[in-house]
């Protein structure tokens, strides 16, 4: 197995998270196999791909079959570029506009909505003489950023008629892909725009993951972004595919410390857990600094050696600790806190009654990335 280490910081930190490239491709191409060979595949890397790396593992995608990249910021998009990432970028957010010339000199294509975004294209024509890549975003109901549906048609053939721009596509986001009576609204209003207006030479993309798994939708492009990493979104009861998946991250300490608390002891901040009998526990360098919610605190478990063990009292800043009762366990040791296997980190969505995608965000940068063949 081939490792690749990478961080910014903290390269001497006792814990760490550890991405398999090898389940990024599997992943990749299990989902490949259910799209239409006639659609394209954009693959989604804002936010650092998830918490993943986006700069590290961009070249695997590209090779495992993705097409395109979507980014939230035109930072993300250069940061692609620096490691000669030569593929079509699409910044799905929102654009300032004085940040309008920096996409266009770096090939990097822009969501665009309203004429303050058409006077900046011209101003970087008028500059530069280099044409803005751009795609519509209509919003058909998510209510957050775009062009609205009864105003579409009309926006998208201004910008068709306009010399200083080179429009690539049209797009809309889904609010609620899980519910199909709320889907099929946006559908509706997604329709009622493609079919009044030439869409020759465009690509149309409407699907987000769930959209791609639940849906036949006619367009030519997906998106995909969460379970490109082996996780799954929120789908209908009802859906065309569900490809197996496997989650590409986990997450890994080393004992610092093991020692041995009395019975009627307690441990950690606020004494959340008590000692019910002499007890040993170990104590791993990872804290709610990292990413860890604290919320979790004695709701998770670890793996040591092959056996299950109980994390106890609060998680702080930097350090958690675990019972280690009946373990031969060692300072040095390793306990893994997510694999892909039955540490999954949705259990820990479900604890905290929020969505997998947070928490692979959350997971941050003083924790080095590890990359394993």
């Amino acid at each position: 197995m081939k490792n690749i280490r990478q961080s910014k910081v903290n390269i001497h930190k006792d814990a760490w998270v550890e991405i398999n490239l090898e389940s990024l491709a599997y992943n990749i191409r299990e989902i490949r196999k259910c799209i239409p060979k006639n659609k394209k595949f954009l693959g989604i890397v804002k936010a650092d791909a998830y918490g993943h790396g986006a700069q590290m593992i961009a070249k695997t995608m590209l090779a495992s079959g993705v097409d395109w990249f979507g980014v939230s910021s035109i930072d993300e998009g250069l940061d692609l570029r620096e490691i000669k990432i030569k593929a079509p970028i699409l910044v799905v957010g929102a654009v300032p506009v004085w940040a309008v010339e920096s996409a266009a000199e770096n090939d990097i294509s822009i969501s665009i909505f309203n004429d303050m975004h058409l006077k900046a294209c011209k101003d970087v024509y008028d500059r530069t003489g280099i044409k803005p890549k751009v795609h519509i975003k209509i919003d058909t109901g998510m209510n957050r950023i775009g062009v609205r549906t009864e105003d579409a048609v009309a926006y998208i053939k201004k910008v068709q008629g306009l010399n200083y721009v080179r429009l690539e596509g049209i797009f809309t986001h889904f609010a609620m892909a899980e519910v199909p009576r709320e889907a099929q609204i946006q559908i509706n209003n997604w329709k009622s725009v493609i079919n009044s207006i030439n869409t020759d030479g465009l690509l149309l993309h409407i699907q987000n993951t769930a959209a791609t798994f639940a849906y036949d939708i006619d367009s030519n492009m997906v998106r995909v972004g969460i379970s490109i990493y082996g996780l799954y979104p929120d789908l209908p009861e009802k859906y065309i595919f569900k490809p197996d998946l496997k989650q590409i991250l986990s997450l890994k300490g080393r004992i610092t410390n093991i020692h041995e608390v009395k019975k009627g002891e307690g441990v950690s901040y606020s004494h959340t857990y008590i000692a019910s009998k002499d007890t040993k526990i170990a104590t791993i360098p990872i804290g709610y600094a990292d990413g860890i919610d604290r919320k979790l605190s004695n709701k998770i478990f670890g793996e040591l050696n092959g056996t299950k063990i109980k994390q106890i009292g609060n998680i702080t800043m930097d350090q958690m600790m675990f019972e280690v009762d009946n373990i031969n366990a060692q300072v040095g040791d390793v306990i893994t806190l997510l694999n892909e296997k039955d540490l999954n980190i949705d259990t820990w969505a479900k604890i905290l009654d929020t969505i997998n995608y947070e928490l692979t965000c959350r997971l941050k940068v003083r924790l080095p990335r590890i990359y394993t063949r």
